[in-house]
């Protein structure tokens, strides 16, 4: 008897903010060199996601996705909130069993963690998996096709964790360092990282 099929795993790398409060664009400032965004999608494991989808309102970030082979998605209406990013990117990938949601400021976050989070979802198919440190959720974060709708429903600047707040006993959380959940939302938190990392 032929075994079932693995389940598709989708991955949505959200880089379409506005960044009001870095003050720039944040996705092309750099930590070592290396852009925070090019920094997320050298995260994404190799032939863990059956697809990987980057939404962004930056022609330059969508130029980046296709040259490692992603698909990029416009995000015409970004004004909208994080929730148009994640309509774009959910809706994509519809024929998905689950999708890990990604940001594009954790400068620190390696693949074997994003790895870890995966493993965790197949054992349990059916709950939200998300990163954590000490019992504190950060990103990213699985939710499974059931979640879909919920997902697509939100407006303005609301995320994910609308939805895990309706369902907090279906959320498991993976141990991962703390400081690869460390996210750059101002120039400041960049910088201080820099100066705690002795990174340029």
């Amino acid at each position: 008897m032929a075994n079932a099929a693995a389940p598709k795993l989708g991955c949505l790398i959200m880089a379409a903010g506005n960044a009001s409060r870095f003050g720039a664009n944040k996705l092309f400032a750099a930590y070592r060199g290396t852009s925070l965004l090019e920094l997320a999608f050298l995260a994404v494991p190799p032939g863990l996601f059956s697809c990987v989808t980057v939404v962004s309102q930056y022609e330059k970030a969508l130029e980046l996705a296709a040259q490692y082979g992603f698909t990029a998605i416009l995000n015409d209406a970004p004004e909208l909130g994080v929730s148009r990013t994640i309509f774009l990117g959910t809706q994509a990938m519809l024929d998905c069993d689950a999708i890990l949601y990604m940001v594009a400021d954790q400068p620190l976050l390696q693949p074997n963690s994003v790895c870890a989070v995966a493993e965790r979802w197949t054992r349990e198919p059916g709950c939200i998996v998300g990163a954590a440190h000490n019992a504190k959720r950060g990103n990213p974060c699985i939710f499974p096709k059931k979640f879909f709708p919920e997902l697509l429903a939100l407006t303005g600047d609301t995320g994910g964790s609308r939805v895990i707040r309706q369902h907090e006993e279906l959320l498991r959380l993976v141990e991962i360092p703390s400081e690869e959940l460390y996210d750059c939302d101002t120039k400041l938190a960049l910088d201080a990282l820099k100066a705690s990392t002795g990174a340029s």
